[in-house]
């Protein structure tokens, strides 16, 4: 029996240092991770340089195994600190942890698998762990509300967008033709979506009066199609940030970096007993 207790209390603050940032152990155990992340891209960054790699590879492949043990002990440790390790593994950082972490060992299994040390830049998200603030969380909420509130309407304008490119591209092609770089429908749709927004490369350009103002036509309404999606989405964030999170009296309140040791689940409100997801106590 104290031996449960013993390790129950062991397994609650690993919990604490790893999944929240509210404790000064919390934080330097985020920033430290921090550091270590970055340190590991710009490792997979230098071990792209040929002339570099080759002149370091043994120091570049001992970082290298440091690095991914660390990484290693880290996924374990996140897994054993929770009573359902099973919904960690399977979250969104969970898998990147996952694939950021084996490919020092698959490469000993399957050749080319190295690739998968760029997945360690999406460790980088974790950069929201340490900027622990209410701003920063609220921010962040609110701007994922508006991003899932406004994908229906930027869909829709995708769609139409895509239309017009298929119209454009099929008028410019029976404008300008072969002579011109417009070799076939598909190449001038292309064409228009790069001129559509606004990039631009010069590979293709129109030579005939009519491919011209048809050209001039497409900038026009380029800069008309790059306002929308944005008005969209910044009306959805003002709309969610005049909502923001309120109590049952309608008074803000704010959310902490507080997660529940049973789903993992975060972004709890400062005044809350019990996990909003499974109704584990906190």
């Amino acid at each position: 029996m104290t031996n449960q207790k013993e390790q129950s209390r062991w397994k609650s603050k690993l919990h604490e240092v790893i999944y929240e940032a509210d404790t000064p152990a919390g934080k330097l155990f985020d920033i430290l991770l921090f550091v270590l992340i970055v340190f590991s891209v710009i490792l997979v960054m230098m071990e792209s340089i040929k002339g570099f790699d080759d002149q370091y590879y043994d120091t570049l492949l001992t970082l290298e195994w440091i690095v991914t043990i660390l990484f290693s002990l880290e996924y374990i440790a996140r897994l054993i600190s929770i009573k359902k390790p099973w919904r960690y593994a399977l979250s969104f950082y969970g898998i990147i942890d996952f694939l950021s972490t084996i490919p020092l060992y698959l490469s000993y299994i399957f050749a080319g698998s190295q690739v998968l040390l760029a997945v360690r830049a999406f460790r980088l998200l974790r950069i929201f762990r340490i900027l622990k603030l209410v701003k920063f969380i609220g921010e962040a909420s609110q701007l994922q509300a508006a991003l899932k509130a406004s994908r229906t309407k930027i869909a829709v304008f995708i769609y139409v967008v895509l239309i017009l490119s298929v119209i454009f591209g099929t008028l410019m092609y029976m404008v300008e033709g072969e002579e011109s770089g417009f070799t076939s429908i598909p190449r001038s749709i292309y064409w228009t979506i790069v001129t559509l927004t606004t990039v631009g490369y010069g590979d293709i350009a129109p030579q005939t009066n009519l491919g011209q103002f048809l050209a001039t036509v497409i900038m026009i309404l380029g800069y008309g199609i790059i306002a929308v999606p944005t008005g969209i989405v910044t009306a959805e964030f003002t709309r969610s940030k005049k909502d923001g999170v309120k109590n049952d009296e309608g008074h803000m309140v704010h959310v902490n970096t507080q997660a529940c040791p049973n789903c993992s689940a975060e972004g709890h409100r400062d005044d809350a007993t019990h996990c909003y997801n499974c109704g584990h106590p906190l």
